[in-house]
């Protein structure tokens, strides 16, 4: 009998990790100087420690890119392309998901419908399967799911079979038609093998448009320890909401029974768009690699606690900081950006 399949944590060994260029037709079109130099540093820094493979539209896109990143990369096998039509950058919400199972490593897609038909998402839906048909991923399986619609940013797991969400994300009806708890939880625990879910029920933050996704307010660090945004400001809108969640994240228990280590993050001061749009800037939006922790920065006081609070997360882990005001002009950060891939699966060039 096969085993039950396993959501592969973030702080596994990994092949590499996918990202997706911006260009002038996707909706980063008026930010593009803007937006390209925080993706040439992205790719950078990760390409020290792993392989990336950049997500771009065609050939003149890719030397484009090229040209970017120039003598920026020390080790250019570190970098891989693959040709793909797409809509939006967003990778970690439509790229398929890492799974082990019976000791091997699997693919799994979920539906994408642009966050909840927010966004056109016809071509970010079908990026996976044409990354598959160029071979990208080798002869690894790859499960599709186009019946259920789940976003990588929208689950964190501890790897061993706990799953952290939001009950605003899972079960908003925008998604799916069925999606009360109950049912998200069977759906969970056949296709990522959740044992338990987590599910958080408050906490936002203002301009998200994802409905919640974990991955801006609460992460694992490790499986018996939780990094969770919080507010130290009384007058900030977020001060009751997230001390609510404080609060929820206190009562939540591993598996053994035992209380969760809980390191709070600060919270930037407010950044607007030029609309006057509060933006969702987190400092829980950091990617993990291998060996290194790419974390995003503001140029905010708080950059600095930030940094050395996740470094008490990750000792044995380099930390690397990312100017990210850019990436939040689309309500997005670095973890959103990219998809890591577990070691076990390949990342060619295609």
């Amino acid at each position: 009998m096969p085993l039950a399949p396993r959501l592969v944590a973030e702080w596994e060994p990994q092949t590499g990790v996918m990202v997706v260029w911006p260009h002038a037709d996707t909706d980063w079109r008026p930010l593009l100087d803007q937006v390209e130099p925080v993706y040439v540093n992205l790719t950078a820094a990760m390409a020290r420690y792993e392989t990336v493979m950049v997500c771009c539209r065609d050939h003149a896109h890719r030397d484009h890119i090229e040209s970017l990143i120039g003598d920026r990369v020390p080790t250019p096998d570190h970098i891989a392309f693959a040709m793909t039509a797409f809509n939006d950058t967003w990778i970690r919400d439509y790229g398929p998901l890492s799974i082990a199972r019976n000791g091997s490593r699997e693919l799994l897609k979920f539906a994408f419908n642009g966050w909840g038909r927010r966004c056109d998402a016809a071509l970010d839906n079908r990026v996976a399967a044409r990354l598959k048909q160029q071979h990208v991923f080798g002869n690894t399986p790859m499960t599709v799911i186009d019946d259920w619609v789940l976003e990588g940013g929208s689950i964190d797991t501890d790897g061993e079979g706990t799953v952290l969400t939001t009950v605003s994300c899972l079960t908003a009806n925008n998604r799916n038609l069925h999606g009360g708890r109950h049912n998200v939880e069977r759906r969970l625990q056949r296709t990522v093998g959740a044992q338990r879910v987590l599910w958080l029920s408050h906490g936002y933050l203002a301009g998200d448009d994802t409905d919640g996704h974990i991955d801006n307010l609460a992460r694992f660090c490790d499986a018996s320890t939780v990094c969770h945004v919080t507010c130290a400001d009384e007058s900030d809108e977020h001060f009751a909401p997230l001390q609510a969640m404080s609060e929820q994240l206190r009562g939540f228990r591993r598996p053994d029974n035992g209380c969760y280590r809980l390191i709070p993050l600060p919270l930037p001061r407010p950044i607007h768009d030029a609309g006057g749009r509060r933006l969702p800037a987190s400092y829980a939006n950091f990617l993990i690699i291998n060996g290194a922790v790419v974390v995003p920065v503001f140029d905010d006081p708080a950059d600095e606690l930030a940094m050395a609070t996740l470094q008490r997360c990750f000792p044995g882990r380099a930390l690397i900081p990312i100017y990210a005001r850019p990436l939040i002009q689309q309500a997005g950060g670095l973890h959103c950006a990219a998809l890591q891939v577990s070691a076990g699966i390949p990342l060619l060039g295609a």
